[in-house]
């Protein structure tokens, strides 16, 4: 099929050649102007951010900070001859269920001027049995990037739930760790850095499919997990006890509240984490378990603060919603002894205030003010079978 134009004539298969060779010079072009137009955020900016959203956590904050930067750092850096290369340093954090891993990680994720993908550790398997493959994470990834390999190779991962692929036995050689010590194998050198032939669609249900090359050299991995029950192998190692006499002076400098603080990387290994993917986790960060003062702030601070977030839902009704100062002490005295952390809070929220978003739509035009006292709170919160809930 020929094209006529003013004075001469084009054929589809060459129309059709020169799309494609216009399509991959521009998105050549669209790589350097994204990758010289990388804003650097410097790491008070970035844990300025994090104070917004996060109460408390310094120190997993400051780390977190830290990392981006450097990361963003080793993204601008073009190596020359003779040059000092920057390696990446992975990150593992650790703290008790509830104290804002996860939150930390989206919260990040808004500022952030490359991918960042969340996924959970705990789906993943061995290759060839059922659940999903460690490429499965890449995956996400290049979702995020929509598919612009270029940019998916600078991006950030961060890991949830990586304890829960701990070795199951002492012995690895007594039988296969499908979902433990293999996953952790399989991983290694993604977390190091090499090339990943990654299935756009998903592992075995498209095996026909083009695999997409990934190289991980530039790809930041964060990991976060609970550990439960990693505060009594520090406390063996430290040699500690909760109870009785005190042996040595030095034991009275050890905060019992928080072992976390005490991590190595030899109460990783004696978890279950094996030596070679610690090596690749070179920086092990923890967050502090949350105090009464903490979840008091938690409730009504951070911008997204569950206070605010059920004053925005009454806002939809025009009616103005506010809460006695003794009913957000009950509420945090009841999340501390549940032993949920900020996750609990939600929990007897809701039981308190379910009767009244249940019934205040329908009776629209009659209050314009709604005021929550401890009373009302205790009222309610005894009706709901939450408080049945009992703590081991």
């Amino acid at each position: 099929m020929l094209i006529a134009g003013l004075d001469a004539h084009i054929c589809d298969k060459c129309v059709a050649q020169a799309n494609q060779i216009l399509a991959e010079e521009l998105s050549v072009r669209k790589t350097k102007s994204t990758g010289s137009s990388l804003t650097l955020m410097k790491p008070l900016e970035i844990k300025k951010h994090l104070d917004q959203y996060v109460i408390g956590q310094d120190e997993a904050k400051k780390v977190l900070s830290v990392a981006v930067y450097n990361h963003y750092k080793r993204l601008n850096q073009k190596v020359e001859k003779d040059e000092i290369e920057i390696e990446k340093s992975n990150i593992i954090m650790v703290a008790e269920t509830g104290t804002g891993k996860t939150l930390l990680a989206k919260t990040i994720a808004k500022i952030l001027h490359v991918p960042f993908c969340i996924c959970d550790a705990t789906v993943l398997t061995e290759a060839g049995y059922v659940g999903e493959d460690v490429e499965s994470i890449l995956t996400r990834l290049l979702q995020a990037a929509d598919y612009d390999v270029a940019s998916a190779e600078r991006g950030i991962v961060y890991i949830d739930e990586v304890d829960k692929i701990a070795r199951k036995s002492d012995n690895p050689s007594i039988t296969r760790d499908v979902s433990g010590e293999g996953v952790q194998q399989a991983l290694l050198k993604i977390l190091e850095g090499t090339i990943v032939n990654v299935p756009p669609q998903g592992g075995r249900k498209h095996p026909d499919q083009k695999m997409i090359a990934v190289n991980t050299n530039n790809i930041l991995f964060i990991c976060g997990g609970a550990f439960d029950g990693i505060d009594r192998k520090i406390a063996n190692r430290l040699k500690t006890q909760t109870v009785g006499y005190r042996i040595n002076d030095d034991d009275a400098n050890i905060d019992l509240k928080n072992l976390y603080k005490y991590i190595t990387p030899q109460d990783l290994r004696s978890f279950g984490l094996i030596p070679e993917l610690i090596g690749r986790l070179p920086v092990v960060t923890h967050l502090n378990p949350l105090d009464r003062d903490a979840l008091i702030s938690i409730l009504t601070e951070p911008k997204n603060s569950l206070v605010k977030q059920y004053q925005k839902l009454f806002e939809y009704e025009d009616i103005k919603l506010d809460f006695d100062k003794e009913v957000l002490e009950f509420i945090v005295d009841k999340a501390m002894e549940f032993k949920l952390g900020a996750r609990g809070l939600r929990s007897i929220c809701e039981a308190i205030m379910i009767d009244a978003m249940f019934e205040v739509p329908s009776q629209k035009g009659k209050n314009k003010e709604l005021f929550i006292t401890l009373s009302y709170a205790l009222e309610k919160f005894a009706k709901s079978d939450i408080k049945k809930l009992k703590v081991a």
